[in-house]
């Protein structure tokens, strides 16, 4: 085989066999096909598509470019859950506690935050001392002795997504369907899940604007979880406003604790109450066999804080001081707290999830590209949700800063951001949409 030939197919609509998209992924992870060729390849893909069976060959061959990981000997059924991406989606955080509780064993991977986005290592790591690095065999031992893990991504889990990845970061192919869903199943399916609830954001402040692009993603991914023989769920979720109040790494942190003890958003925690019932309903070794049953049981571990003592000894187990767990008060804070506030009385129309991430990164609580240091106690707090009345005065936002001129530059931005309207507006819904598959 040769690259040139598997280009100019691709360039001409023509579809990859299973041998060519292989040979391609093998040799380009061996170094023997240069970045050029391969950006030529996802130019093609880009422009011209996959169809299923080539998407699913290309996320088998990605999943199958490096490690492994076969939890089969530590948990009966491995599941997982992956967002992807929003401003204040600290869902991990709650949803794996209550499903370890419900007596469904959890071991999962997790990525930092680049962007907007938060991610979900780097707020744990707003625990002093929390450990997130292991090797495969400390990683199965957590597994096994406590049912819940929480650890950063192999260095070597779907090497050939890495290397695709950067390379379609600068060359204008991110924004490819088929390269998009078989680089977020690689990973899952190299991970060792045997199912997979999918949390698919939709609006300003997701990768996918607008619904209907939403559920063609959820769609890809979870035909390609069936034909990999994984069940699958995919939740088509807004994210038009921020999810819960807090957005931030040690804030995050301190919104699921206090979730976890009863005291959440009311927003944040049905959404987690959602996905963690998913998770559960795909699982034989539950005990429940519908959704119902499912989230009567994850309410019941949340609302017993069985749920919450499970997190506590997952920070415990991983190296982190369970004192900031048990009093959230000794998390990183900020110096500088002030508030945006109302204009005028009115409807909140607007809030764009988006430009609250993009302050939070300005007030060096995210990163603008990888490797920068992180500020665990900024943040913002979003007060009110769209469709809420509100008068003239009340807080919009709460920003959490450690930098004077950082705070003065994101005060006067954030006061652009969210809009007001006269008329009543109606609330945004949680899920858009839900999307099911299992092997036959």
């Amino acid at each position: 085989m040769h690259i040139t030939d598997i280009i100019v197919r691709k360039r001409d609509g023509g579809e990859l066999s299973t041998e060519e998209i292989n040979w391609f992924i093998e040799n380009y992870t061996a170094g023997k096909v240069a970045d050029y060729q391969a950006a030529a390849l996802c130019m093609a893909i880009f422009f011209r598509g996959m169809t299923r069976r080539e998407i699913s060959d290309l996320t088998l061959a990605m999943a199958r470019s490096g490690d492994q990981i076969d939890l089969s000997d530590v948990v009966p059924f491995a599941l997982d859950k992956h967002s992807s991406g929003g401003v204040g989606d600290k869902t991990s955080l709650v949803v794996l506690p209550i499903v370890a509780a419900c007596g469904v064993p959890v071991a999962k991977m997790s990525g930092r935050g680049l962007g907007h986005t938060g991610g979900t290592i780097d707020k744990l790591e707003a625990i002093n001392g929390f450990r997130a690095e292991f090797s495969k065999e400390e990683f199965k031992r957590l597994a096994r002795e406590n049912g819940l893990v929480l650890a950063g991504q192999s260095g070597d889990l779907a090497p050939a997504d890495k290397l695709l990845y950067a390379l379609r970061d600068v060359t204008g192919t991110v924004d490819s369907l088929p390269l998009i869903a078989s680089s977020i199943m690689s990973k899952k399916l190299a991970a060792g899940a045997d199912a997979i609830v999918l949390d698919v954001k939709t609006g300003k402040g997701a990768f996918m604007a607008n619904v209907n692009d939403a559920r063609k993603l959820a769609r890809t991914m979870v035909d390609i979880g069936v034909d990999a023989g994984r069940s699958m769920v995919a939740l088509i979720s807004d994210m038009n406003q921020p999810l819960g109040k807090m957005a931030g790494l040690a804030l995050e942190v301190r919104e699921a604790i206090e979730t976890l003890q009863g005291e959440g958003p009311a927003d944040f925690t049905e959404h987690c109450l959602v996905v963690a019932a998913h998770m559960l309903h795909l699982a034989p070794n539950s005990g429940v066999d519908t959704f119902e049953a499912a989230y009567a049981a994850a309410e019941h571990c949340l609302h017993d804080q069985s749920a919450f003592r499970r997190f506590r000894s997952m920070v415990e187990r991983q190296g982190g001081d369970v004192s900031q767990v048990d009093d959230v008060s000794r998390l990183p804070d900020a110096s500088l707290i002030e508030s945006v506030t109302a204009p005028q009385d009115g409807y909140l129309s607007e809030l764009s999830a988006l430009e609250v991430g993009l302050a939070v990164v300005r007030l060096g609580g995210g990163r603008e590209k990888k490797g920068d240091p992180v500020d665990y106690g900024v943040g913002v707090e979003t007060h009110h949700k769209i469709g809420d009345k509100v008068k003239a005065g009340d807080p919009l936002f709460t920003i959490y800063a450690n930098d004077p001129a950082k705070l003065a530059e994101v005060k006067s931005h954030l006061g652009t951001v969210a809009k007001l309207s006269n008329s009543p507006v109606d609330a945004l819904p949680l899920f858009y949409d839900t999307i099911t598959g299992r092997p036959t």
